[in-house]
């Protein structure tokens, strides 16, 4: 089977250097050289090889440099404890490949959604502990054998042609459920859909809840591991896919759980979402805005230091809306308004979200954020001096009162 744009003498000098071993395409290449001759899917070409290689991966690469053609490079940085080597090959004329091998491999899960224990296996055992059965296929680099060039152990072939994703394994979620993020974002890029066994696993482990974390547990208590490739999966999800097809999905199997409390069984985040992309915000803080816990859910998914703080700004400023007396706010000015806003830290990321959430009253932050934050007072700083008042604090309060002035000016005249 030819791999399109990959130079045979590339193919032919990793068959060399395998040594007799047997050495493997695998992932997603596999599974998209596949769709394109079964389904006429566009090729989306290779940015790297993801190889499998039964031996050591760095005895593969040493062996390799070796037999490239004359005015090759060969470039590597080995992961010991994985067994995997990313290597650089610059052929003749000037081409690069990413090569990314590993060596192969079997895992376990000693604890639920921790991470795997990993040993050396066979290419079959390697291809066992993947997520779907379109993603479980290997295409035989070396030996060369054209009678099976495919290993296809879970009829990935058949599931390709419906257009489906079949988990492996019935404990597949409770070993790793980031795979179900996974599924939302091939579901999403490619057309696919759960097949009906996989969707009743999903629907089954959430409903269940198998781990010894819980959502509202304190965020220490979560897999730190788990955490991370939560929020890997999800940050892959928004900058490279449909992401509301995606999350549709997700929802659909009941997968929107793992994130935090309440945002399985809103629909909150289908009108919250867009506005966030409008406001320029970070899609994933949104998401999370919209559950009931989104300051905990952001530490489980161990968010940027940043992403965190905004959170717990909005939750703050959030109860101190709550604490407003609506039948005093109905009376504020538009300079009272921006005044008590604009005590609370970093209003313009705080307001965005509040915005994009819906938070109440919408209609004093939508002023804020469209007028009221863009007007300045008719005197500056230094204007102020050269009139003679003296620098210090009093600088600061008296353009606090030509900039409420100046507001209440503007909404005088409309």
């Amino acid at each position: 089977m030819q791999i399109p744009s990959v130079p045979p003498i590339l193919i032919q000098a990793l068959g060399q250097a395998a040594a007799g071993a047997r050495l493997a395409l695998v992932g997603g290449a596999v599974r998209d050289l596949l769709l394109h001759r079964v389904h006429q899917d566009p090729w989306r070409g290779l940015l790297d090889l993801d190889l499998v290689f039964e031996g050591r991966a760095i005895d593969l690469i040493s062996r390799l440099k070796a037999v490239l053609p004359d005015g090759s490079g060969c470039t590597w940085r080995e992961h010991g404890r994985f067994g995997t080597v990313e290597a650089e090959v610059v052929l003749p004329g000037g081409a690069r490949w990413l090569l990314d091998i590993a060596s192969a491999r079997c895992e376990s899960y000693p604890i639920a959604a921790g991470n795997p224990q990993v040993s050396v296996g066979s290419l079959e055992a390697d291809l066992s502990r993947r997520d779907f059965t379109v993603n479980a296929m290997a295409l035989l680099l070396a030996p060369p054998d054209p009678a099976i060039p495919l290993l296809d152990p879970y009829h990935g072939q058949d599931d390709l042609s419906a257009r489906c994703l079949r988990l492996l394994h019935p404990a597949s979620l409770i070993d790793d459920p980031t795979r179900l993020i996974r599924a939302a974002r091939y579901a999403a890029r490619l057309g696919f859909d759960l097949a009906d066994a996989s969707r009743r696993q999903s629907l089954a482990v959430m409903a269940h809840w198998p781990w010894a974390w819980q959502v509202g547990d304190a965020p220490q208590l979560a897999p730190p591991a788990l955490g991370t490739r939560l929020r890997m999966e999800l940050e892959l999800l928004f900058a490279r896919e449909p992401w509301p097809q995606a999350l549709q999905k997700l929802q659909s199997w009941g997968g929107l759980a793992l994130l935090g409390d309440g945002i399985q069984n809103s629909r909150r985040w289908v009108w919250a979402l867009p506005r966030a992309g409008r406001l320029g915000l970070s899609l994933l803080p949104v998401l999370l805005a919209c559950g009931k816990d989104p300051v905990a859910a952001a530490a489980r998914l161990q968010l940027p230091h940043r992403q965190q703080r905004s959170l717990r700004n909005l939750a703050c400023f959030r109860y101190a809306l709550r604490s407003l007396d609506a039948r005093l706010t109905c009376l504020w000015s538009a300079a009272h308004w921006t005044e008590w806003l604009e005590q609370h830290p970093e209003p313009d990321q705080l307001i965005a979200m509040a915005l994009a959430c819906g938070d109440q009253p919408r209609h004093p932050l939508l002023q804020w954020w469209l007028r009221w934050r863009h007007v300045r007072p008719e005197q500056s700083a230094r204007d102020l001096v050269a009139s003679g008042m003296a620098p210090g604090p009093q600088i600061g309060a008296r353009l606090r009162e030509l900039r409420a002035q100046r507001l209440l000016e503007l909404e005088a005249s409309r």
